[in-house]
């Protein structure tokens, strides 16, 4: 594996797992043939027409090859398409996961290839490739689990899936040992089986009490104090995320809420690249030499909409308690420097489960205002119009008396 420093970014094109693997959800387990990914309501299935935009964080799976190496992070009725090549979900029973026993064992301390996915997904499976594989298959057998809770393969050298929401963790320590760690700890445990080790720490999980009402986050049990036995092993450090510009392998062009206009989307396919999605809201333009100049793309890597995170809201999310994205954008130029956003348009933050410098709530009454919290932790101003909080994000601006 080649020596990577920590100032500089991954590479979107490094190998099919050297920019960091899979991040998989399974709302399959919860969720009834019918129930939307999204709304967790039961809601019939989105309609065509009511869906102008194209969502850039379903990337194609690692095991096309496609996912220029950082991997996949889909709602799981597209983690199912992408990872069997059926259009239904998988607790439908139509098709069933990838045979386990058909990939080769694997040597835990290998370093993945950093070649795989190199050439536009022609090259030979990769550690990812099986890993992906074997995980597919065990999700199938485990218990039923809340419907935002996921599974992150990042498994490059180094991880690059850190900021991705995800619950149970393959990753690697600094030695190369694949670990699993359970998000919300700075340790994991090392792998020897990995069927067997996720359906031993989902099973903690749910017996630690991790699961209330069909709702539950490991990250939450952890906070709690509740640690699985055998967590003593560091992840290699991760690296930092890439921004927009250019690169050996093409141009790295960003989206604003991982958003992008089907018109846009055709005009960038119309430059002829061979374009690739990336976890981090990207699209990799392989071999190309110049940004493109195509509206709503982000190409400087200072544009303050990059520190946003913005939800659906409403009237998109039948839970939103206002709308977002509209007002998201509005707000960004007038954020300080280095100050992060998230607009939610509930308190379940499900666009952001972490912490921001600010957090804005959509509740009935207005916007309810989070300085260096999440969306579900107690608000220090309520009820604000967005006249206000743009007041308060001017005085943010003010030279301190």
């Amino acid at each position: 594996a080649p020596t990577l420093e920590a100032k500089t970014p991954p590479s979107p094109l490094w190998g099919g797992d050297g920019g960091g693997g899979l991040a998989t959800d399974t709302d399959h387990h919860a969720a009834t043939p019918t129930a939307s990914p999204t709304s967790h309501g039961g809601s019939q299935p989105p309609h065509p027409e009511a869906a102008p935009n194209l969502e850039a964080k379903s990337p194609p799976s690692p095991l096309w090859g496609g996912d220029g190496g950082g991997g996949l992070a889909a709602e799981t009725d597209r983690r199912a398409a992408f990872l069997t090549a059926s259009p239904t979900p998988l607790h439908q029973g139509e098709r069933r996961p990838p045979n386990p026993e058909a990939a080769p064992p694997l040597d835990a301390t290998s370093p993945p290839s950093p070649l795989w996915g190199g050439d536009g997904g022609g090259g030979p499976p990769s550690e990812t490739d099986h890993l992906a594989a074997a995980l597919t298959a065990v999700l199938a057998t485990l218990p039923p689990l809340p419907g935002k809770f996921g599974f992150a393969l990042d498994t490059g050298p180094r991880p690059v899936l850190t900021g991705t929401s995800a619950d149970i963790r393959v990753e690697r320590s600094a030695g190369g040992q694949l670990i699993l760690r359970p998000d919300g700890h700075p340790l994991g445990r090392r792998i020897t089986d990995l069927a067997a080790d996720i359906r031993a720490l989902v099973d903690w999980f749910i017996a630690s009490g991790g699961v209330a009402d069909g709702r539950g986050r490991m990250r939450a049990l952890i906070a709690r104090g509740v640690v699985p036995p055998g967590c003593d092993t560091e992840p290699a450090p991760p690296l930092p995320l890439p921004a927009p510009g250019l690169y050996p392998e093409g141009a790295l062009v960003a989206l604003a809420f991982g958003q992008i206009q089907a018109e846009t989307l055709a005009a960038l396919a119309a430059l002829g690249h061979e374009i690739r999605p990336t976890p981090w809201r990207m699209l990799m333009l392989v071999g190309a030499t110049a940004l493109p100049d195509l509206p709503s793309l982000i190409t400087d890597p200072a544009d303050p909409l990059l520190r946003v995170t913005a939800c659906t809201g409403a009237p998109g999310c039948p839970q939103a308690g206002g709308e977002t994205r509209a007002l998201a954008r509005s707000l960004a130029p007038h954020l300080p420097d280095g100050t992060s956003l998230h607009l939610s348009g509930c308190t379940k933050g499900c666009a952001r489960p972490g912490p921001s410098d600010l957090t804005l709530v959509a509740t009935a009454q207005g916007y309810d205002l989070v300085h260096g919290g999440r969306a579900q932790d107690t608000p220090s101003l309520t009820g604000l119009s967005p006249k206000a909080i743009l007041d308060h994000l001017k005085a943010l601006h003010a030279p301190s008396l």
